[in-house]
């Protein structure tokens, strides 16, 4: 009998938990007005006992990433271009002791810069790729670029990231075009659909579909009322039948490849990511990633995965787009959005069973910039630091608070997550929806030389509106924490 009660109670709070949860409206951190300018407070930042903060620039336009050149100087790269088609000009940007900023390097409108990195006395970049594809840029320290290699698919919903440099190999991510390989309205909504009609994901090695079609408006149409029937791994309105197959190809998305610094041919490292975001290499020699994980929109909605790190394996599949961190998601009402239908695989076959994560984050966390520590000065050796960007609500599905917005560290041993700076308060959230001075979105990290000082990226203000992303231009700040 007491099995039976416990069963119905269960069974009642979830079912009470869920129409909640369809009732109540989402609060989001970006779902706030925020001033256009920002005050910073280094104050307002609780940090892991016997460390301090400061800001060392501000005003940055969209800074995305951070890295250090042989002589200790600091360089911070500018994105270009947010999410909103908010469209400005990327740079790599000297700052010194003094916060000076020093321009190196300007790019086109091809944006977003995502990422950067320092290899024998050179710059690489990697360029998102919005209008003409992702691309690896080699920047030489008079502000020259070339190019590595170029053409990257990554014109979609995510972008080109990295890089990293090891062994001579520059690796870097490629995000997929959907958010879970059916292009459908959402898409247009991020403005890609219109200018791509026929981009769609593509897959790293052949693939066999199931034959799961998706209805939609038809958005490339101005007749109301019309539909269109899209499959995964296709563009949008084509169907896709039962046994098809998809060729596989390189570049591709979903994945982590590699190329020499010196240009040559592309290969492929792992694949099955949604949108494999920071890289980084521990001290042990093993390359770890961030995984940003589905979004509750589209065709073919997912809820409630969280983002994901990894500890990556050559050759190997993640899983992407009928797993989550290792988990079927078929038939599984772990992943059903509330009054929606649950999620049916696409694939017929799969190449291997997904491998474990490391560690999961929370549901649209947006863990992004990660970096090791490898100095017993500063502390934590061995645990991995990542910058924790924020919930994009509702954009992203709906969230009861906010979700991110702060540095944490990981124990990739055990999986175990604990903060390491977050804005003081009684509730989580980013300084502009709290209304201190504290940190906004923390995009990317990175250790200096000597691994003394760790260096946080803080993209700036972003919140969100009806129309989505509304982005502040010139708000992003460059923090530095060290020990006392």
């Amino acid at each position: 009998m007491k099995n039976k009660i416990l069963t119905a109670v269960l069974v009642f709070s979830i079912v009470a938990n869920i129409s909640c949860y369809r009732m109540h409206a989402s609060r989001g951190g970006g779902q706030t007005n925020a001033p256009a300018t920002r005050t910073i407070s280094a104050t307002d930042i609780a940090l892991h006992p016997g460390y301090k903060i400061e800001a060392v620039a501000t005003q940055l336009n969209f800074p995305s990433g951070a890295t250090f050149d042989d002589k200790g100087n600091l360089y911070v790269i500018e994105a270009g271009y947010c999410y909103g088609e908010v469209w400005t000009v990327p740079k790599l940007i000297r700052i010194d002791d003094k916060g000076k900023k020093t321009t190196i390097a300007e790019g086109g409108k091809n944006g977003p810069w995502t990422g950067v990195t320092f290899y024998e006395g050179n710059f690489y970049i990697a360029e998102g790729g919005e209008l003409e594809g992702g691309k690896i840029l080699k920047v030489a320290p008079s502000g020259q670029i070339s190019t590595v290699v170029e053409g990257l698919p990554s014109v979609g919903d995510h972008h080109t990231n990295g890089p990293v440099v090891k062994d001579g190999y520059i690796y870097f991510g490629q995000g997929t075009a959907t958010n879970s390989a059916v292009v459908g309205e959402d898409n247009n909504s991020f403005g890609w659909l219109q200018r791509r009609k026929d981009f769609h994901d593509i897959p790293c090695k052949d693939i066999e579909l199931k034959g799961e079609n998706y209805e939609s408006e038809n958005v490339l149409t101005e007749a109301q009322g019309d539909k269109a029937t899209t499959g995964a791994f296709l563009p949008f309105g084509t169907p896709s039948t039962p046994g098809q197959v998809i060729k596989g190809m390189i570049p591709c998305t979903g994945a982590i490849m590699r190329v020499p610094v010196n240009g040559g041919k592309i290969e492929l490292v792992a694949w099955g990511l949604r949108n494999p975001f920071g890289l980084a290499f521990s001290a042990t020699g093993d390359l770890y990633v961030t995984e940003n994980s589905f979004d509750d929109r589209g065709s073919r909605p997912v809820w409630g995965t969280g983002d994901v790190l990894y500890k990556i394996e050559t050759d190997k599949w993640y899983g992407w787009p009928d797993y989550s961190a290792a988990v079927k998601m078929e038939n599984n009402d772990e992943f059903k959005p509330p009054g929606k239908s649950l999620v049916k695989p696409v694939m017929n076959k799969y190449p291997n069973e997904p491998p474990a994560p490391a560690a999961v984050f929370a549901v649209h966390t947006s863990a992004d910039g990660i970096d090791f520590s490898k100095s017993s000065s500063f502390g934590f050796e061995g645990e991995a630091f990542v910058a924790e960007f924020g919930d994009m609500a509702p954009n992203v599905g709906k969230v009861w608070d906010p979700v991110g917005f702060k540095v944490v560290r990981v124990d990739v041993n055990t999986g175990v997550i604990r903060d390491f700076a977050v804005n003081k308060g009684k509730r989580n959230g980013p300084a502009s929806k709290l209304k201190n001075g504290g940190l906004e979105r923390p995009v990317a990290l990175k250790f200096d030389a000597n691994g003394n000082n760790l260096i946080v990226v803080d993209f700036g203000i972003l919140t969100m509106g009806a129309k989505g992303a509304e982005p502040r231009q010139n708000t992003g700040v460059i923090w530095r924490i060290s020990k006392l």
